[in-house]
């Protein structure tokens, strides 16, 4: 900036972003200083480098808002987790829906785990039946984002809200949703099963 500069000539830009042309540096911060502002190179790399008239005092001040703001609007993905037994109580179902369902609205992702024990093992279709029907009973909030997968004694299903869904979350915390938010869809569906809800009396 203004005396740091070493380049002989300067590639010079006004104030407004107006093309002044290849000046001598001296030059330069003469019309810098005429209008009371900055010499600053933007360019340090172009041959000759490219230099701006600007109020650097602003400039930065302007900058740090910006940045400020970009990292306040930003939002961390969070993924919950929600745990069910593939023979869980209709009423203890229920009441883990209501946090999925809370998850959602909060914009958040859920990880919903299947716990297998014993011979459940050997009965994975419980399994992606109860998954299958969480898929379709909150399906105005969110959507399945990784579809049904057994992974060792555990089934695993992630569910995540939709962009509607998202933006309303965001906008009750008074943020901004990202450029780029992938809009909702489905993705690979799991394996066909039948419709039928689970039964049992054990939930976790």
């Amino acid at each position: 900036m203004n005396e740091q500069i070493r380049a002989r000539e300067v590639r010079l830009v006004g104030p407004e972003g107006e093309q002044v042309g290849i000046v001598p540096l001296e030059r330069a911060l003469q019309l810098a200083a005429d209008v009371d502002l900055d010499l600053v190179e933007v360019a340090p790399m172009a041959r000759p480098p490219v230099c701006k008239l600007m109020d650097f005092g602003k400039f930065k001040y302007e900058s740090a808002l910006k940045a400020r703001e970009a990292r306040r609007n930003q939002q961390q993905t969070v993924i919950k987790e929600m745990k069910l037994r593939p023979k869980i109580d209709p009423h203890d179902y229920e009441t883990k829906k209501g946090h999925v369902v809370r998850f959602l609205k909060a914009g958040d992702k859920v990880k919903v785990t299947i716990m297998f024990r014993g011979r459940e093992q050997s009965r994975p279709e419980l399994g992606y039946r109860l998954l299958r029907r969480l898929e379709s009973e909150i399906s105005e909030l969110g959507y399945v984002e990784a579809a049904p997968k057994q992974d060792g004694r555990n089934m695993i299903m992630v569910l995540a809200p939709h962009r509607a869904t998202k933006a309303a979350a965001t906008a009750a915390r008074g943020g901004a949703l990202p450029r780029g938010e992938r809009e909702s869809g489905a993705p690979e569906a799991a394996p066909p099963v039948e419709p039928a809800g689970p039964a049992g009396t054990t939930g976790e």
